[in-house]
């Protein structure tokens, strides 16, 4: 059966609802139209569903569209079809999580090859009679705070005093029944009392025990029940969500590789529960992770450190703080399991300290002689500082030779060294037949997430054995690059085994000539003689004329950190270029000698400040001069100069008549987990050509911190869409809406947010394109592994353009998952897509070959990539403005040093001259 367009329902049935937007009936519900209902998969069409009025329709525009309130849309009819009656009303049918629907495998059309493979998805079987109860847990101390504020208890101590209650309470609380998260919910298979629970914790044994208070409250019944209705196909329930969080609470396996340095890399479980066609599935997979070893603190720093010695501590004084800070341990000294967060290094070494003595307060005691007494603890390193472990303005000392690094603190992978860095990537990177075997290994392990009988308590099974999949392989298509002599297009036949062209004896479809440009060496070590004619050559052959450059000028590095002097530099160049041809610098080519975190200023004041486009390498790349470096060069100067690099032989699929068509893709890039206050970055980019499609014109907004929503998303769009406007004199008729980043929880947001926004503001200029919209995931745990070689290419990970709708996709939704690159290095990780909405009645064939053709269409490589490019350059647009954001925060940091020193010598003066008068 084919997937229809729309919003596509399962049953059969009779609506009203159509295709197209109506943008004279305003008389019509948001979601009504006029059409006959049809059972086939895909968007949200209106078609098939359960009769009644107020279908799934294409968007109507009404004068002035109403946003729709969350808990209409929560109530929303029934996916497939118009909920009829008074459910079927305005905006109700975009449902809440719930996208276009499917019913069934595709036809194979645009398929080559079919081949057998094995998921990690682990089938599970459950009594529907089952009941998991949900109760919500508060913990807070049995005497209030002095200071009147709530406490806030830490992750480790909550899960210290949960252990030691159900220790404690194993009649009331058994464990075998139970599942606590550690923090705020327990889930249970049988009733579990109500009340409040006081815990005694003692943390040390010189301590006073501290009393806290456990409570638990009922939140709801989980009836598994509910999920068995869904998955069977009664859709007039939401998505459990809430059943699926609660199924599965694991403990996590880590075995350890050394990676020197006192790092570790731990490989930890990631699982996830998902409804599928058949059934609902374990997904279950790992990453790899470095950790620093848990170990005694000197121990860490002389492998951590190189060259650390501790009789020689002063040298490696500032080093040692700058590692340690914030870093969590434990005491060996006295019994306790507390972990203490290292404050900083005592001022004085360890021989030195001494401190009031608390029943004498005009007396003082060593520390040396304290711990002697107290502990019966002989201090070795006296020359040495302490650990600052104080907290709440109480002291608390500790000699480094009784703390260890508590388990668990990761290292973060920016801050591992080169060799590190590869080592971890390496033991990621694991091969497939290594991945799946790890993978079976940790569903059957009893310290897996499957182990032990908590779950079967719970009336679950998991069958451990790996789901068996048919997946359809896509043929490669046909490319267009020129002969690089004449410039007459050729067609390129493309192997569908790796999948990659090379250039040698090509050019690219449209050269752009280079007449004015200029090189900076920061990096003092480009070999100017050997470079410059062997990229000049390059270009030629790949036909992009070439001259030479106006100028080459060298600085150094270092000046990546004043940006004003960047900034002079810069402009300096272009002025004196323009004085050597009378024009603008095309592009200025930035050579460094490593990666340096004053890019970011650099990207910043060029492309934003001065106005000039650059192109950044590194020296020793440049000096080798390799063939193959100096041709991606090349290609990634001319598609940032407007040339196409290579274009599809034919136009896209489904897209073969008349109508202008263009990609938009959405992304939005946030600030790493430490940094509290930065605003996420989000960008938007469309294509500004058609039939070629493969240019691209980019947007990028600040956003609230941390949050997936794009405000001003229509706005965003429409400056795309008026930007295409004046490149090619009409607008698009037809919009293909890529979403990047977003789970199956923030569906409901995307459809009802920012697609409402940007159809609203296109209504406002009476614009009425049809729309699809379409989300594309890489955060997944899904794997496929060729069931054997000849279903598989030679690094034994699956073929480019394989493509698997059938057993582990939604039950009655419109998705997929596309391996659309070549895995050379690990195992390969699909792309999900997931339809929202359609308007253009994609069938499956047709959209899954038109994504992976366009994966051909990336300017930078040779060869298809992993994610379809509208995302893949907002991916990259967004971490760009990230950059410009960072760039702006180091010179508004200058500037407030610069006044505040001003400020302080200032003041220094007024008190000097104070004192002389």
């Amino acid at each position: 059966m084919e997937r229809g367009g729309g919003y596509r329902g399962r049953g059969a049935g009779q609506e009203q609802g159509g295709v197209h937007w109506n943008p004279t009936n305003a008389q019509v519900g948001a979601n009504q139209g006029t059409g006959q209902g049809r059972a086939t998969r895909g968007g949200y069409t209106g078609g098939g569903g359960r009769g009644g009025n107020g279908g799934r329709g294409g968007w109507v525009p009404l004068p002035q569209p109403e946003r729709p309130s969350y808990s209409h849309v929560m109530e929303s009819a029934v996916r497939g079809g118009g909920g009829g009656g008074p459910d079927g009303g305005p905006w109700r049918e975009i449902v809440e999580a719930c996208c276009c629907s499917t019913a069934g495998a595709s036809s194979g059309g645009a398929a080559v090859t079919t081949v057998r493979l094995h998921v990690n998805h682990f089938r599970i079987k459950f009594n529907p009679a089952s009941i998991i109860r949900h109760y919500d847990v508060d913990v807070r101390p049995l005497e209030p705070p002095r200071h009147g504020r709530p406490v806030k208890l830490s992750k480790s101590l909550l899960s210290t005093i949960g252990k030691k209650l159900f220790t404690d309470e194993a009649s009331q609380l058994p464990l075998s029944m139970t599942a606590y998260d550690g923090e705020k919910n327990i889930f249970s298979a049988i009733r579990l009392p109500e009340c409040q629970f006081e815990v005694d914790l003692s943390e040390g044994e010189d301590m006073e025990s501290r009393k806290f208070i456990f409570s638990v409250k009922l939140v709801s019944e989980l009836k598994l029940s509910k999920l068995g209705d869904y998955l069977t196909g009664n859709v007039s329930s939401s998505i459990p969500r809430e059943i699926l969080q609660g199924i599965f609470h694991s403990a996590e396996s880590r075995p350890e590789d050394d990676l020197r340095g006192g790092i570790t890399a731990s490989r930890g479980i990631q699982h996830s529960l998902k409804p599928t066609l058949q059934g609902l599935p374990l997904c279950l997979d790992y990453s790899v992770l470095a950790f620093r070893k848990q170990m005694p603190v000197i121990e860490f720093l002389v492998e951590h450190i190189r060259g650390f010695n501790v009789n020689d501590f002063g040298r490696f004084k500032q080093n040692v703080e700058q590692v340690m800070i914030n870093l969590k341990v434990t005491v060996t000294h006295r019994r306790t399991k507390q972990k203490y967060a290292i404050v900083g290094l005592t001022s004085h070494n360890t021989g030195n300290i001494s401190f009031p003595d608390a029943n004498a307060p005009l007396n003082r005691i060593r520390l040396v002689d304290y711990f002697w007494e107290k502990y019966n603890k002989r201090i070795t390193y006296l020359d040495i500082p302490c650990l600052d472990l104080s907290k709440n303005n109480q002291m608390n000392y500790v000699p480094m030779e009784f703390c260890v690094l508590a388990e668990g603190q990761v290292y973060r992978k920016e801050n591992l060294d080169r060799k590190v860095a590869l080592l971890l990537k390496e033991i990621s990177l694991a091969k497939p037949r290594e991945r799946k075997r790890n993978i079976c290994g940790m569903v059957r392990s009893e310290d897996g997430p499957c182990g032990g009988n908590i779950i079967q308590n719970f009336g679950i099974e998991v069958d451990t054995r790996m789901t068996s999949v048919i997946g359809l392989v896509i043929g490669s298509p046909v490319l267009k690059l020129a002969a690089p002599t004449t410039g007459t297009l050729m067609e390129i036949i493309v192997d569908n085994d790796q999948c990659q062209w090379n250039l040698v004896g090509k050019a690219v479809v449209e050269g752009k000539a280079i007449e004015r440009w200029a090189v900076i060496d920061f990096s003092l070590r480009l070999n100017y003689d050997s470079f410059i004619p062997k990229l000049r050559d390059r270009c030629r052959s790949l036909g992009m004329r070439m001259e030479e450059p106006l100028l080459c000028k060298e600085s150094r590095m270092e000046i990546f950190s004043d940006g004003k002097a960047l900034r002079q530099l810069l402009e300096e160049v272009i002025s004196r270029a323009y004085k050597l041809r009378k024009g603008n610098l095309q592009f200025l080519l930035c050579v460094m000698s490593k990666k340096d975190d004053g890019y970011s200023c650099l990207r910043w004041i060029s492309e934003t400040k001065i106005g000039v486009v650059t192109q950044c390498c590194l020296s020793i790349h440049a000096n080798k001069g390799q063939d193959q470096y100096l041709a991606n060069l090349s290609l990634k100067i001319n598609a940032k100069l407007g040339g196409s690099n290579v274009e599809l032989n034919e136009r896209l699929p489904h897209f073969q008549g008349k109508g202008h068509v263009m990609f938009i893709g959405a992304d939005v890039n946030h600030p790493g987990s430490h940094n509290k206050t930065s605003p996420s970055i989000a960008a938007v980019v469309a294509t500004v050509n058609w039939p070629e499609a493969n240019r691209y014109a980019a947007r990028v907004r600040p956003q609230y911190h941390r949050k997936e929503q794009i405000l001003q998303f229509g706005e965003m769009c429409l400056e795309l869409v008026e930007s295409y406007d004046r490149l090619n004199n009409v607008k698009p008729e037809k919009i293909v809406l890529f979403r990047y980043g977003v789970s199956e929880s923030q569906f409901f947001m995307v459809l009802n947010e920012e697609l409402m926004d940007l159809k609203s503001a296109f209504q406002k200029i009476n614009y009425f394109p049809t729309i699809t919209l379409i989300v594309a995931q890489k955060r997944h745990q899904t794997r496929f592994f060729p069931e054997s070689q000849r279903d598989g290419g030679r690094t034994g990970n699956i073929s480019p353009g394989t493509v698997v709708d059938n057993k582990i996709v939604h039950p009655f939704e419109f998705d997929f998952y596309l391996c659309s690159h070549y895995g050379s290095l690990g195992t390969s990780k699909p792309t999900h897509y997931h339809v929202l909405w359609d308007e253009h009645g994609f069938s499956s064939d047709q959209l899954q070959k038109l994504i992976y053709y366009m994966c051909f269409t990336f300017a930078r490589c040779t060869k298809p990539v992993s994610l379809v490019p509208p995302v893949y350059y907002a991916d990259l647009v967004a971490y760009r403005g990230r950059l410009y954001y960072q760039a702006m925060m180091q010179k508004t940091v200058y500037h407030f040093n610069i006044v505040l020193i001003f400020i302080i010598g200032i003041i220094i003066i007024i008190v000097i001259c104070s004192f002389i008068t």
